[in-house]
């Protein structure tokens, strides 16, 4: 692969394993940072104000992680206008500056929260459907998609958008660690009866999107879905990763109202959603238009997030 690529986001969970997976293919890659690192960019801050001066005359593809992320405990006075600043302004100030610079393709990784929340009593998202984005992150990404696609329309720079649902890998965080943690321990759940359908990424098949994006001609100015090509339930994904953690997954078949119910009067009725709901894609237009395939099974996913926890 001959193209030279800019990553921001290189530190992140995600850029940091794309960045490995791309300099074990030779790939000449720019890490930025907003830490000083050698061999890497220093750019504290993204946002409408930022100066990626001459950085980019020598780049042929941009690699756009960097993002202000979904928070659990938003602490700001106005949330929309803080994501606004790094997902939307920021986006949109370095993709004008890689257009202005020559930058032949710019793949954004966006979020399935631009599509919406939840797909309980419907069919999986899809890629052309009109989006619905309901909190400030996934209104944030819309918005950014919707003005790269517009510069791409007024510039030669090619677009790619990449909509990935929850991603887990080696290093994963949040609720996914917590989750194999309590697994872990022996902790019993109230997870065994629930039924309901849930898209997963790993780490490995996002960057193996992400590495046909960067030089296939089919995926100029699209945008695409990914997942394992395997939706689980909560509690299949519980039974999956105990076998891959070597532990007994402890789960009592607590009927899923009985669940919500509880989860609602505690003030967790978003953490019940998300357990109980469904979010699926369907990754049929990434998989024809690029000749794509998940490589990685989401048995194999699992056991090496297994076994980088079983490590750390």
């Amino acid at each position: 692969m001959e193209e030279r690529v800019l990553l921001t986001g290189a530190s992140g969970f995600i850029g940091s394993a794309l960045l490995s997976a791309l300099r074990s293919k030779r790939v000449k890659v720019l890490p930025v940072y907003r830490q000083e690192v050698e061999g890497g960019l220093y750019v504290p801050r993204i946002d409408a104000e930022t100066d990626w001066g001459t950085t980019l005359n020598n780049i042929d593809v941009v690699i756009h992680t960097a993002a202000r992320v979904h928070v659990m405990q938003e602490s700001t006075a106005d949330p929309l206008a803080e994501f606004r600043k790094v997902n939307l302004e920021g986006t949109l100030q370095l993709a004008r500056q890689a257009a202005s610079s020559g930058v032949k393709r710019f793949i954004f990784l966006s979020s399935i929260k631009v599509n919406g929340e939840s797909t309980t009593g419907r069919g999986p998202f899809t890629a052309e459907e009109p989006s619905n984005p309901v909190d400030p992150y996934g209104i944030s990404k819309k918005e950014a998609e919707d003005a790269l696609l517009a510069l791409a329309e007024e510039t030669d720079l090619e677009v790619v958008i990449i909509r990935p649902p929850l991603v887990y890998g080696p290093g994963v965080k949040a609720n996914f660690q917590s989750m194999m943690r309590w697994l872990q321990k022996g902790i019993p759940l109230p997870l065994g009866s629930i039924n309901n359908r849930r898209s997963l990424v790993s780490v490995y098949n996002l960057i193996d999107l992400i590495t046909v994006c960067i030089e296939h001609p089919n995926a100029r100015n699209q945008v695409f879905l990914v997942s394992d090509g395997l939706d689980m339930s909560i509690t299949d994904l519980l039974r999956r990763l105990s076998r891959s953690l070597r532990c007994r997954a402890l789960l009592m078949p607590v009927p899923v109202s009985v669940l919500i119910f509880t989860l609602s009067l505690l003030g967790k009725r978003a953490v019940a959603d998300r357990l109980c709901g469904s979010l699926q894609v369907d990754i049929g237009k990434t998989m024809n238009l690029l000749d794509w395939q998940p490589p990685v099974t989401v048995e194999e996913g699992l056991a090496k997030t297994a076994e980088s926890l079983q490590k750390s």
